[in-house]
C-alpha cells in the first residue's frame, strides 16, 4: 500500500481522488492548499503527491519547490487546468515528475501514480 498526498483546494476533487485511490488500496492524505501540503509532506513522507497548480495561501508551484527543497527525491504529479501550460512547464523544470490535465480520467491519474511507484 502506498501513501498518496492529494493537494487541491476543491473539496469535491480531493474526495473523488481519495475514494478512487482508496479503492485501489492506497492510503490517502489531503491538503486544501500548498502551505498545508508542505506540512503534510514533511509530517507523513508520502510516496506520491498530487498537487493542484492553483490554490490559495500557497500555489502548487511554490509548494512543489518547497517540497523538493526538503526532499529532492519527492515524486510530485501536478494537476492543471487547460490553459496553464506555461505553469506546467515551470513545474516540470522545478522537479514535477508528471502532470495531469483537469478534467481528468480515472485511468490517467492511476497511470501517473503507478508509473512513479514502479521501482527504477
Amino acid at each position: 500500500m502506498s501513501k498518496i498526498l492529494i493537494a487541491d483546494d476543491a473539496d469535491f476533487l480531493r474526495e473523488r481522488i481519495s475514494k478512487m485511490l482508496s479503492a485501489e488500496g492506497h492510503e490517502t492524505l489531503e491538503a486544501r492548499n500548498g502551505f498545508l501540503a508542505v506540512e503534510q509532506y514533511k509530517q507523513h513522507d508520502p510516496d506520491v503527491t498530487l498537487m493542484d497548480l492553483a490554490m490559495p495561501e500557497m500555489d502548487g508551484l511554490t509548494a512543489l519547490k518547497e517540497i523538493r527543497a526538503f526532499d529532492p527525491n519527492a515524486k510530485v504529479v501536478m494537476l492543471a487546468a487547460l490553459g496553464q501550460e506555461s505553469a506546467v512547464l515551470e513545474a516540470i523544470k522545478s522537479g514535477a515528475r508528471d502532470f495531469v490535465v483537469k478534467p481528468f480520467e480515472r485511468d490517467r491519474i492511476l497511470l501517473a501514480i503507478n508509473k512513479l511507484l514502479r521501482p527504477p
